[in-house]
């Protein structure tokens, strides 16, 4: 492991935990700008999580070691998620430890320790949002998955790192395999960090939330993990579809000068894609959650056909 890629790695993960909730803070400005709202300051979810930390944190006395563990494991697998995808550099010791199989895979590890704990209480509220969370998780890893398939076929990889140099080396042009699977990652990506349609964050209401049944019954420093995990994701889903679709500006290994600048096209390039996730939240209408399984299935679908696209026609 050269220092050059031991450096790059710590900057991928610092990057990652400092700005997941900047991220969070300006999609939710936008969208109250776009909505005609008073719009929160843009560093409110980093008040929101100094106060959660300084909190004690209240648990259920029926509760097993799976309700206090599930937010650490949570954390830690959305954090290692950001440090597997090349955000800021392809130079990543860890990457060559982890596929884009594996990512799906942290993932989903992440849903099923979440949807254990919100049911492991047994309140009406918890058990209802695992079962959402779990029927969206299965139909969104499958095309999730395609998504990234459609990706590697082009590089004959399955290496994030490899697949952000192959398509970052390819010539300007747009191609009908990756424009269809970025429509299916667009929604896969709203489904997964419940934005609407699929999901409102800033309600409570029993008929239409998921991410917040599951975090329902837990406070302080465990709620503040959880907060910030969901902010790590969002990042996460935001850096894989830059770096599948937008990866120029990435830097690659023996470049310390491209690493430099690697930072503040990262920030640009964030901050166009939180206002355009503002402006999709802010057109679309929350649908039933029957809606969901159809919505997901055409996700499915799309990727499928660029990957096919992708078999056929070599672009």
């Amino acid at each position: 492991m050269s220092v050059l890629g031991a450096v790059s790695q710590l900057l991928a993960i610092v990057a990652a935990l400092l700005l997941a909730p900047l991220l969070t803070g300006w999609v939710n400005q936008w969208r109250a700008k776009m909505q005609n709202k008073s719009a929160p300051a843009l560093l409110q979810p980093y008040r929101v999580l100094h106060k959660l930390f300084n909190k004690e944190s209240v648990v259920a006395e029926h509760a097993s070691p799976l309700f206090r563990m599930a937010p650490y494991i949570v954390f830690g697998c959305m954090a290692l998620a950001s440090a597997i995808i090349p955000t800021l550099s392809t130079d990543l010791p860890l990457s060559s430890a982890a596929d884009a199989i594996a990512l799906v895979g942290l993932f989903a590890l992440a849903r099923v320790f979440i949807s254990l704990a919100a049911m492991d209480v047994g309140t009406a509220f918890g058990t209802l949002g695992a079962r959402r969370e779990m029927l969206i998780g299965f139909l969104a890893e499958p095309a999730l998955l395609m998504v990234l398939f459609c990706a590697s076929l082009i590089s004959r990889s399955t290496s994030l790192t490899t697949i952000v140099e192959t398509l970052a080396h390819r010539e300007l042009a747009i191609y009908p395999s990756l424009l269809v699977a970025g429509v299916a990652f667009t929604m896969v990506s709203l489904a997964e960090n419940a934005r609407v349609p699929v999901d409102n964050p800033e309600t409570h209401l029993e008929l239409t939330m998921i991410h917040e049944a599951l975090i329902l019954e837990y406070s302080g420093r465990h709620l503040a993990l959880l907060e910030w995990a969901a902010s790590l994701k969002l990042f996460a889903y935001s850096c894989v579809g830059l770096a599948l679709f937008f990866p120029w500006g990435v830097a690659e290994a023996d470049a310390p000068m491209a690493l430099v600048l690697a930072l503040p096209v990262l920030i640009v390039k964030l901050a166009i894609g939180g206002i355009a996730l503002a402006f999709v939240e802010t057109v679309s209408a929350k649908m039933r959650i029957f809606r969901v399984p159809e919505f997901l299935a055409t996700a499915f679908l799309l990727a499928v056909i660029g990957l096919l696209v992708n078999i056929l026609l070599g672009v």
